[in-house]
């Protein structure tokens, strides 16, 4: 079934439009409410560190940047919670990743009497620069961290703007003030990480410096300027490596040294500057250019401590001002929190002057849009970008979608980004799923970019045969397990992506690309089982892999970071499909139950590290789960939905270090509780639908880019209120379980009627359930 074209909504009057929903007189505001902790413990992986909205810097602590890779998995956004000391702060970090690198430039304040150059043991006081710090000396907020440094008393502050970050620190009274800045440190270190780097002195005083590492992306190339509010009265430079020889540069061990540069895989530095009347300010840019690049960065962005933490605050005041809500005060601080989560990434990695460093390894300049990386797709194309297009500007947006067809262009394979940051390409995780963030973007009407040239490199992303055993799934219709790992898994996300690749063609006109990805996006049914009810991996002779154990979860096998259950509902695009092949309505809510209500307690997945946020064998700390609680609603049950989404904003989120229950993933987590909380989710990327779920505010406007608004009410919501009684868009019945795109841009209300019991009749009719390719 293809989706009837609605028509939009008629705009309400303005006073009643733009009405917001009442806030008590103490209540803080969103930029207050905000808690950067949240996510920073268990496995949430994020970071509390100063950073503006899609900020090239992420100016953060590191309590632990010396870890060697295989355990350093907790430490992959360089803080953790429970860890007793802070080694230093660094500039570049991931929020929410499963993998990690960055950390770099390492800075930490220290007193000069007692200076050390090495991190130390973190079970050994004073053994080496880093320090013991308190929760209690701790403070931070959007683009604002602050911590006191127990061991020296230094009071640091951190803030950034969005090419540079500055430090503020505050010496004890009469101590003379000293830095360490390490190049030897980075996240998930190990031997032979760091190829090159180099220090120098300008005459003015400004250090500029750069280095190339060799981590989860290769030769990934950052060059840094520094300037500082006070003069540097002595330096010392030091190559920790017993032997220099890289790049035809050849020379001996260099022990302490005050010459103004040098060059080498192991730098350490100190700066003195003597006993200081008011805090030291060190402001810092970024380039993944060049030296020049970073001096014109830190110039384009003028002023000290105050003023850029003055600017950056306003602007995450108005990022975060594009949602209002009314809501208890654990859950608006969650859903506020997850709202700054989401609008951290993908990141700025262009200069100020267009230039950006492409997956070649060459300089190119970007025209009418600013470049941005850190593109972790394979979790970021389900909630995270559809979100952006409701709360950021449609030129954002844009350069997003920009950013990924220039990538493209200069790719030496001729491919969309697959898991990208500072514009080098990591070939993380599977599918083209660059594909549905550009279709969903040009379906929701967003322009500033060639629609035809995107589809051209959709296109070509998905023809790629070397990439991931496309040229096996072309030639069968499937991946073959015994030719390709994790083939269940990239069968189905392949056909998904396939169908907005046709969705997108068909909008522009362009027929025989349509018709081809359509055929390929019903490819999901070639991995379907009958028999046992699951999607599985076939061989190339067309049978099954066997043994079969839909509880399996094993790295590199039939799926990908995940097993059966979760992965045999990944049909997006073909929900009424899927229920068909299950028997119906009633057999696949039957089978819905039996994922959530599996009992696991005989199976073990502490090998799997994304594995996390139980429920049965549903898996919310990972993508794969993240739109199973709203598919009862294609099954004619959305009040199983309702019960179901209780459950899991129950039990996976909450206002603490520890509240997240998986790693945010750039923002997709978090992404997926801002779109709960308001009472609807985007399951299918590119349909322009939204299923509605429940609320868990009482009250939101979405402030949306075009200038309108769109309210959502929750009359009588309370804890024993968890159904949906009655549904009401612009005052009208609303009898369907979804609501689209177009109806929320055209400004309005949804107004929800919360009930103790559910109504099993609402939004069950066929006619009424979300958007299914092939009908129901």
């Amino acid at each position: 079934m293809r989706i009837p074209r609605l028509r939009a909504a008629a705009a309400l009057p303005l006073f009643l439009v733009g009405a917001a929903p009442p806030q008590e007189a103490s209540a803080p505001s969103a930029y207050e409410t905000v808690d950067p902790f949240i996510g920073t413990g268990g496995e949430g992986h994020s970071f509390p560190g100063a950073v503006a909205p899609f900020g090239m810097v992420q100016l953060s602590p590191d309590t632990d940047a010396t870890c060697e890779i295989r355990t350093c998995y907790g430490h992959a956004a360089g803080y953790r919670h429970d860890d007793p000391t802070i080694q230093g702060f660094s500039h570049t970090h991931f929020s929410g990743a499963g993998h990690s690198d960055l950390g770099d430039v390492l800075v930490m304040p220290q007193l000069t009497a007692g200076a050390k150059l090495e991190p130390g043991d973190p079970r050994v006081p004073n053994s080496g620069y880093r320090s013991r710090f308190s929760h209690a000396q701790e403070e931070a907020h959007p683009g604002y961290y602050a911590v006191t440094l127990a061991d020296t008393g230094i009071r640091a502050e951190l803030t950034a703007g969005t090419r540079v970050g500055v430090h503020r620190y505050g010496f004890p009274a009469g101590q003379a003030a000293s830095l360490v800045l390490d190049l030897r440190t980075s996240l998930y270190n190990y031997p032979g990480k760091i190829l090159w780097s180099s220090l120098r002195l300008l005459p003015d005083g400004t250090l500029v410096g750069m280095r190339e590492t060799r981590g989860w992306a290769p030769a990934r190339k950052l060059w840094f300027a520094m300037r500082f509010s006070e003069t540097i009265k002595a330096h010392s430079f030091l190559n920790r490596e017993e032997k220099v020889a890289y790049r035809g540069f050849q020379g001996p061990f260099r022990g302490r040294s005050d010459a103004a540069e040098v060059q080498g895989r192991a730098l350490v530095a100190q700066l003195d500057f003597g006993a200081l009347a008011r805090p030291l300010e060190v402001k810092v840019a970024l380039s993944g250019v060049d030296q020049a690049g970073a001096l014109a960065n830190l110039a384009a962005e003028p002023g000290g401590f105050d003023a850029i933490r003055a600017a950056t605050r306003s602007a995450w005041e108005k990022s975060l001002g594009a949602v209002d809500l009314t809501a208890e005060a654990p859950m608006r601080k969650t859903v506020y929190t997850a709202l700054y989560h989401s609008l951290l990434a993908p990141s700025v990695y262009g200069d100020a002057d267009g230039r950006w460093r492409g997956p070649d390894d060459q300089v190119h300049r970007a025209e009418g849009f600013t470049f941005h990386s850190t593109f972790s797709l394979w979790d970021t194309f389900r909630a995270e970008h559809p979100l952006l297009t409701l709360v950021q500007p449609a030129t954002r947006n844009a350069d997003f979608v920009n950013s990924l067809i220039a990538s493209r262009q200069v790719s030496p394979d001729g491919i969309l980004p697959i898991w990208q940051f500072h514009g080098r390409e990591t070939w993380t995780m599977i599918g083209y799923h660059a594909v549905p963030v550009i279709a969903d973007a040009y379906l929701k009407g967003i322009k500033g970019f060639d629609a035809n040239a995107a589809l051209d490199a959709m296109v070509a992303s998905a023809d790629y045969g070397p990439y991931g055993g496309l040229d096996e799934y072309k030639k069968r219709g499937f991946v073959p397990i015994d030719k390709e790992p994790e083939a269940a898994s990239k069968t189905v996300e392949y056909a998904y992506d396939d169908w907005t690749i046709a969705r997108m063609a068909r909008a522009l006109g362009r027929t025989d690309i349509a018709l081809r990805f359509e055929k390929r996006s019903a490819n999901w049914r070639n991995t379907f089982d009958r028999r046992t009810g699951f999607v599985r991996a076939r061989k190339a002779d067309g049978s099954f892999r066997t043994p079969f154990d839909p509880t399996a979860i094993n790295y590199g096998s039939d799926y990908t970071e995940g097993n059966a259950w979760q992965y045999s509902w990944f049909v997006p695009q073909d929900q009424g499909g899927l229920i068909r092949l299950l028997g119906g309505d009633r057999a696949a809510v039957k089978k819905l139950d039996a994922m959530f209500d599996y009992d696991n307690s005989r199976l073990d997945y502490s090998h799997a590290e994304d594995i996390a946020g139980l429920i049965g064998q549903y898996i919310h700390g990972n993508e794969p789960s993240h739109h199973v609680a709203y598919l009862y609603s294609y099954a004619g049950a959305p009040w199983r939905t309702q019960e179901r989404l209780a459950q899991i904003m129950a039990s996976q989120y909450k206002p603490t270090p520890d509240g997240l229950s998986g790693n945010d993933d750039l923002g997709q987590m978090s992404a997926w509780a801002v779109f709960t909380a308001l009472g609807f989710y985007p399951v299918t990327p590119g349909s322009g639908q939204y299923v509605i779920g429940r609320p868990f505010v009482e009250a939101a406007t979405l402030n949306l880019p075009n200038g309108r608004r769109f309210r959502i009410v929750a009359d009588g919501l309370t804890p024993a209120n968890r159904y949906i009684g009655q549904v009401a868009l612009n005052g009208r019945p609303l009898a369907r379980g979804y609501i689209t795109h177009d109806e929320i841009l055209a400004g309005g209300e949804l107004r929800f009627t919360m009930a103790a019991n559910p109504d099993r009749r609402w939004a069950t009719g066929r006619n009424n359930r979300p958007y299914s390719m092939t009908g129901y």
